[in-house]
């Protein structure tokens, strides 16, 4: 694609790195194919090449963006299918963060959206925080038929039925491991925090057991994926560079991996070496923090051997004697296309002895994407029926993901249970049963370990 942008607009690297995106395309439109709002709504400037239209045209001329091009670019729920489909590498990740940005910066936006973007960015990142609202969400739903904005009641819908109690293995700590064979610093995240307490718990007792001394670092929080999408740059960059000297202290005594269990926020931190790009105080320590930040199947696949302890298929345990536990697997889209990583947890999966099945149009989001479903719900609901549908016509007896905004979206819409894929894991290898499986109604019984 021919740019025109002037030499002095060319200076600001923001601009240079969106140049080399915008000319890497070469218009080919192999990415609306795989792009879910144009799939739904059919129009050209709901796809990644239209997008990429509008933001050239919004950059190269400096305008103030109008309704219209902030409208398209909001219905963006960056999945990063595009790049996985794109024959030409265009990182439209990249693009689509800039144009957030200089919206955020140049955009005057309706006081309604305003306000609940600010509400947004002053809670989600916050896990005491969140936990007052998800409470008061709570009290609010049975009134929420009652409220026009359909966002507001979006936000009422989210919350879960019960609260889990604060884990004080999310404190800052050290978990020493049985043999140790590594040092790794998990990240506990915010919203999973408040959400789903039982995630991290799995991860360390998994890690642990399989040789991985794991610690929480003083002054990890928040990724800034949140508002990094929200196009709050300063916030974003903040909650970024507080991680990064939480991590580099502990890199300084000897880390081998910062381990990830939320994908979306692994896609960000691993991004952090070019958000810092430019940035003389923190841009090293950034790229040292992006090329050892791993998702937590990446550290398993080594972990966790081939010849493994294994469920036992012959063992009754979802009232279906001599069948093996059927898990539909759901791809996160910032894991496989933002990350890459398409095998590794269903290659995990299987080794501890799950039959894994995996939907029609796995590359396709299920529509959460960290604030999408608060602030598109209409799209979000579509998408989300079209994921509850293809993983409820293999008739799993569980769903496992490795995001917990995924596990939300899907969960609110599906009786069959959904975990996250180190707690089944964590449970093949003799930990507990999952307690979203307790709630589920299952039975009790727990997975013996083939010795």
């Amino acid at each position: 694609m021919q740019t025109t942008f002037t030499p002095k607009q060319l200076k600001d690297p923001a601009i240079q790195r969106s140049n080399e995106i915008l000319r890497a395309c070469v218009h080919c439109g192999f990415c609306t194919a795989t792009c879910p709002t144009y799939l739904l709504l059919g129009d050209e400037l709901d796809s990644p090449r239209g997008r990429i239209y509008l933001i050239k045209d919004m950059l190269e001329n400096e305008r103030v963006p109008d309704d219209k091009t902030v409208a398209h670019i909001d219905r963006c729920l960056s999945c990063l299918a595009c790049m996985t489909t794109c024959p030409s590498g265009v990182h439209y990740m990249h693009l689509v963060d800039h144009a957030r940005a200089y919206i955020e910066d140049n955009y005057k936006r309706p006081l309604s959206d305003r306000a609940l973007r600010w509400v947004l960015a002053r809670i989600l990142p916050y896990p005491m925080r969140f936990r007052a609202a998800l409470l008061a969400a709570r009290i609010g739903r049975p009134f929420g038929r009652f409220i026009p904005d359909a966002r507001i009641r979006a936000m009422l819908e989210m919350a879960p039925k019960q609260i889990p109690p604060v884990s004080r293995n999310d404190d800052p700590q050290t978990f020493l491991a049985v043999r140790k064979k590594m040092r790794v610093a998990l990240m506990t995240g915010c919203a999973q925090r408040a959400l789903n307490t039982d995630i991290n718990d799995a991860t360390i007792r998994l890690l642990t057991r399989l040789g991985a001394e794991v610690v929480v670092a003083e002054g990890a929080g928040c990724c800034g994926a949140l508002t990094h999408h929200m196009g709050k740059a300063s916030e974003s960059h903040a909650s970024a560079a507080k991680n990064i000297k939480a991590w580099v202290d502990e890199m300084d005594k000897g880390l081998d991996a910062i381990v990830i269990n939320t994908s979306g926020c692994g896609t960000t931190v691993k991004d952090y070496g070019h958000m810092f790009r430019s940035n003389p105080a923190l841009a090293a320590d950034a790229a040292r923090v992006s090329a050892i930040a791993k998702d937590v199947s990446e550290v398993l696949i080594d972990l966790l051997p081939a010849d493994a302890p294994q469920i036992d298929p012959t063992i009754a345990i979802f009232e279906a004697p001599a069948a093996q536990i059927k898990v539909a697997y759901h791809s996160a889209c910032s894991l496989q296309h933002g990350q890459q990583i398409k095998t590794y947890p269903q290659d995990l999966l299987k080794r501890a002895g799950f039959a894994v099945l995996e939907p029609t149009d796995s590359h396709l989001c299920c529509g959460s994407a960290g604030t999408y479903n608060l602030m598109q719900p209409e799209i979000s609901k579509q998408l989300k029926s079209r994921k509850v549908k293809t993983l409820e016509a293999l008739s799993p007896d569980i769903i496992a993901a490795g995001n917990i905004g995924c596990m939300m979206q899907i969960g609110s819409a599906t009786s069959t249970p959904i975990v996250h894929t180190v707690e089944l894991l964590d449970w093949a290898t003799g930990g507990p049963r999952p307690p979203a499986l307790e709630a589920s109604g299952e039975p009790t019984s727990r997975v013996p370990i083939l010795r």
